[in-house]
């Protein structure tokens, strides 16, 4: 059995297969392997070709992404991105932001970076296409309307919540475009990756984005293909919701619990994917950490509706030798979990020094995230925070603590923070996985401005 014909059945709900499928999520990484950094691998057909022919040569996935990069409708749409060395592009600015209109025109094959997308899709479709499910990554609509309306849509939902629905009625019909695009490709998993979805409640869950997902899942069922529903974050409140509109598959992030969460899925006959932590594990741990986790991850949970792969998109550094070995403990789970069964971990060895929180000169806002670089739900918590910073200047201090450096890994793990992006003020947790509105935010502040 092909690695393509595993995941395919799993997909399928099909029950006594051999093993769980593996979907490495290695977007900029895949860059990495052959010298060449995110601009390159994003902006150049040839490099990003051969960095996915590499990825699979070295990983062996069941399943794979051609691209990770979320800004691709934004750029196209009017968006200005900020590019950097090893992270997929972050969104500057926002077309909507001073005005509410709802955009018209839908991609074209020939705008922006699709042409490169496409062609080499199709190109490297035709070299693993019969072993390896390709998998077409496209930014959902929820998160793609704060691309182009920015921090102001949290306000909306509140405030005009019938603007907010016609932009995400316009959004999903970006995404069923995009669709179609990828699907003549060659894609065999469209994805809708929605990371914002993790940022909302699921009121609004249930009052934006259930209607518009469950259409844009039945449009790629229609058309032959099977589905994804991605987000990273705590989307914990909303694995039921997104388990509503009908995906074939739910990828989730270490903020969510693996098991808890597949006890919900497994009552819609959903596949759950997911959730290797991306950087504590794949980017700073050892190889034996890495196996060890998927190993344990594998104990813990039903093999039926299953598939394994990172949390979100790999950071740019992990070490080839760790996605190397989470396969080999996917292929031989039974001989890994023996060689490891005294194995006793890494521990990062870090000490910080936390503020005295009770003696402040001004209020500390400190946002914890994973990378407001290549989280999208952490770029607009962090971007709400700055406007709040330029609304009250000097009177206040902000800072981005990140879980994708050692020190950001040992803060939040002595603060005992559980779900990321969140904010604390003065120590104390404020914004747990919501986004808040500037409104909410400043309040927030001036409470501890008295």
């Amino acid at each position: 059995m092909t690695g393509k014909e595993l995941l395919i059945r799993t997909f399928k709900h099909e029950k006594s297969l051999p093993r769980v499928p593996w979907v490495p999520f290695a977007g900029v990484h895949a860059g990495r392997l052959k010298g060449y950094s995110a601009i390159e691998v994003l902006t150049d057909g040839g490099k990003l070709f051969d960095s996915l022919m590499e990825v699979n040569r070295l990983y062996r996935p069941d399943g794979q992404p051609v691209l990770f990069d979320l800004q691709v409708e934004a750029e196209i749409l009017g968006c200005g991105l900020v590019w950097a060395q090893k992270a997929p592009p972050s969104v500057q600015s926002h077309p909507l932001a001073f005005h509410k209109t709802v955009p018209q025109r839908l991609p074209e094959k020939s705008n922006g970076r699709l042409p490169m997308i496409l062609e080499v899709m199709k190109r490297f479709k035709a070299e693993v296409g019969e072993t390896t499910a390709l998998f077409g990554l496209i930014c959902g609509p929820l998160t793609l309307a704060s691309h182009l309306r920015g921090t102001e849509l949290f306000m909306d939902m509140f405030m005009d919540p019938d603007y907010v629905h016609q932009l995400i009625r316009y959004t999903s019909e970006v995404a069923k475009r995009m669709a179609e695009c990828y699907l003549e490709a060659g894609m065999d998993v469209i994805a809708i990756v929605d990371p914002l979805v993790s940022q909302i409640s699921p009121q609004h869950f249930a009052q934006f984005i259930s209607e518009p997902a469950a259409e844009i899942f039945s449009f790629i069922k229609q058309n032959g293909a099977l589905s994804s529903f991605f987000v990273c974050g705590n989307a914990s409140k909303n694995i039921e919701e997104m388990c509503k509109t009908g995906p074939d598959s739910i990828f989730i992030d270490e903020n969510i619990d693996m098991v808890e969460a597949k006890k919900i899925t497994d009552r819609y006959n959903i596949v759950l994917g997911g959730n290797i932590p991306l950087t504590s594990i794949m980017l700073y741990g050892s190889q034996q950490d890495n196996m060890k986790y998927v190993v344990d991850l594998l104990d813990k949970l039903n093999h039926h509706n299953l598939a394994i792969a990172p949390g979100c998109d790999m950071p740019y550094d992990v070490p080839p030798e760790n996605p190397i070995g989470i396969q080999q403990a996917i292929r031989n789970t039974d001989e890994v979990r023996k060689m490891l069964e005294n194995y006793q971990g890494t521990q990062l060895d870090i000490e910080v020094e936390l503020p005295d929180y009770e003696n402040l000169e001004k209020p500390l806002i400190e946002v914890f995230t994973l990378d407001s670089a290549t989280c999208a739900a952490c770029t607009y918590m962090v971007n709400a925070v700055k406007i709040a910073k330029e609304h009250f200047g000097d009177k206040i201090d902000w800072v981005e603590h990140k879980f994708t450096t050692r020190e950001g890994i040992a803060r939040i793990k002595k603060m005992g923070i559980k779900n990321l992006p969140c904010i604390y003020i003065n120590g104390k947790l404020k914004y747990s996985s919501i986004i808040p509105s500037r409104n909410d935010l400043f309040r927030s502040i001036e409470e501890c401005l008295k």
